[in-house]
């Protein structure tokens, strides 16, 4: 099994962002497919693609439990202007300049995920953990962020033009777009100190974590998803639209910690995952919940390719194959998050047979990756292109390396969980 360090992102994570789109072809093998690859994304990091699902750890039903026929929720509804009528708004001034957060699937056992030393870089790298986390929410929300849906800065029109949203916002605050990439608690995650899945409890959308220790399994707020969900009751004002966040999700190792992808665990396939109809419901039963509570979907491609690197064939048969095995169970989503932070464009706006065949394929938002500023957009014809800031090992070096951007969201010292390398990074 490949270890997490295998990703080879991170020479771009900590450019500027017109190095980021200059060298994004130089992050990844992204062309190969997930079991073939002999490195590259975090997806492809995660071993054979075909690896023997994990029902139990999964907590899935037996398979004598009949499945339901479960259909994908509607996407939430993204306003532009607060639910509560009584609050005071302004309206911002610049839609391609919000910021944008995102993470990766948080570390639990911190201990254990930064032992292993070739994939205990890797967590260190592209990771933050439960504690680290916690303490930058509450710094942001301090910093007078409130979260937003990119769907709510504008939308195409009947003729194909983007156009922008009058955005308003509570007076004295500014508008954060969060996200989280690789939701799908990959097989080469198991045992490494993450949680295990989302679902459906009495109290909302929760985690499944079996501690590598103990081997005792709990039910909890284990990461983003469901930290965001309490903290958000106890401070609404931090999500004053009623949406929360975005999650990125691949396709070829399941979504949500479920064995769902008929490519690779149908009943035709190497590995078949005999439980997999009732992963599938339950998989969207989740999703649909998340829905509800403010959550949106992206693709992040089904096999985390580099677009950058892809050929428009390449890019066609993976999206395709994302519409097959994920959009059933997520429902369709114009937003697409570039694995690697992969463009398909450097600063000019887009054109050419990449983006054209993704217009046809109905994304409309794009989003790459720049960690050395707060905000960056760019509004085309018919899309709205933002960069995302990386809050990871990466970002966090950089940071008390002598970088500012991060700095307006949170002070990048006062939340580095103890049990961090001391490298901060693995990359160093």
């Amino acid at each position: 099994m490949r270890s997490f360090s295998n990703r080879l992102t991170a020479a771009t994570a900590t450019l500027s962002l017109a190095g980021v789109l200059a060298l994004a072809g130089c992050s990844g093998s992204g062309d190969e497919s997930p079991s073939t690859s002999p490195s590259g994304s975090a997806a492809e990091a995660s071993g054979s693609a075909g690896a023997e699902p994990n029902s139990e750890a999964s907590g899935t039903p037996t398979p004598s439990e009949a499945p339901k026929d479960v259909k994908p929720a509607a996407a939430p509804k993204a306003p532009t202007e607060p639910l509560d009528s009584k609050v005071q708004t302004e309206v911002w001034e610049d839609n391609a300049q919000v910021s944008h957060l995102f993470f990766h699937s948080l570390i639990v056992d911190a201990d254990t995920a930064f032992k292993d030393r070739e994939s205990g870089k890797g967590y260190a790298d592209y990771m933050v953990t439960v504690d680290e986390f916690n303490k930058m929410l509450k710094q942001i929300y301090k910093k007078g962020y409130v979260l937003v849906s990119p769907r709510s800065l504008g939308q195409v029109d009947k003729s194909g033009k983007f156009v922008t949203n009058e955005l308003k916002v509570p007076r004295g605050k500014k508008p954060l777009v969060l996200s989280i990439d690789d939701v799908s608690y990959y097989e080469y995650m198991k045992g490494d100190g993450f949680a295990t899945n989302l679902k459906v409890t009495d109290d909302g959308v929760k985690n499944t974590y079996t501690d590598p220790k103990t081997k005792k399994t709990s039910v909890g707020d284990y990461d983003v998803m469901p930290i965001v969900d309490e903290f958000v009751k106890k401070h609404p004002d931090f999500a004053p639209y009623g949406n929360k966040g975005v999650i990125a999700l691949t396709g070829y190792n399941g979504v949500l910690g479920y064995r769902t992808s008929p490519s690779v665990y149908g009943p035709k396939s190497d590995d078949p995952n005999k439980n997999i109809k009732q992963d599938t419901a339950t998989a969207t039963t989740v999703a649909n919940a998340l829905k509800d509570d403010g959550w949106e979907f992206a693709s992040h491609s089904w096999g985390h390719i580099n677009f950058t690197k892809s050929s428009p064939e390449r890019i066609k048969q993976d999206t395709q194959r994302w519409k097959k095995d994920v959009q059933p169970i997520v429902g369709p989503t114009n937003l697409l998050i570039y694995p690697f932070g992969a463009d398909i464009s450097g600063l000019p706006p887009y054109s050419g047979a990449k983006y054209n065949y993704l217009k046809h394929a109905g994304f409309d938002f794009y989003f790459n990756v720049d960690g050395s500023t707060p905000a960056w957009g760019q509004l085309g014809d018919g899309y709205l292109r933002e960069a995302r800031f990386n809050v990871d090992g990466i970002s966090l070096k950089a940071a008390l390396d002598g970088r500012e951007a991060m700095k307006s969201f949170f002070d990048p010292k006062s939340v580095l969980d103890p049990k961090r390398p001391k490298s901060i990074s693995g990359t160093s």
